[in-house]
């Protein structure tokens, strides 16, 4: 296939059809003094260093789980954001180790406090953490 080149100021588009180069319609020509700065905006917040970025994406990834939502919006529903593991199956519909399971990934990732309390495990929204969540999506 041969190709003829154009200058770009005069095409547009083209089209490829039979190994041939066919020009569509003209560019404008522009002065790229004057359009250099304006593709991208500034960077006007902080960009996160490597530690807490690598804090955000385990906290994020523990929330991938729907399952995981819902038991941290059950926990933040209670009146004293606080909830007892066997308050927590029936909601979500699986097994107690199950819900086990997935609280204990929300206490790795810092979300939930566990605290024994004799038989029972009872858990409680990290508020700081939430709250560094909001602030790490704000502008």
């Amino acid at each position: 296939m041969h190709l003829t080149l154009l200058h770009l100021s005069t095409i547009v588009n083209t089209s490829v059809r039979l190994g041939r180069v066919t020009p569509t319609s003209a560019l404008p020509v522009v002065d790229v003094s004057v359009a250099a700065g304006a593709c991208c905006s500034p960077v006007t917040g902080g960009v996160l260093d490597v530690d807490e970025a690598t804090r955000l994406a385990r906290i994020f990834k523990a929330l991938g789980d729907p399952t995981r939502v819902r038991l941290l919006s059950l926990i933040a529903a209670q009146t004293d954001q606080e909830a007892c593991i066997c308050d927590l199956t029936d909601p979500v519909g699986l097994s107690q180790p199950t819900v086990s399971h997935h609280m204990k990934q929300l206490v790795e990732a810092g979300l939930v406090e566990r605290e024994q309390r004799g038989r029972w495990a009872y858990y409680r929204v990290v508020g700081e953490t939430l709250e560094a969540l909001s602030h790490a999506l704000r502008p």
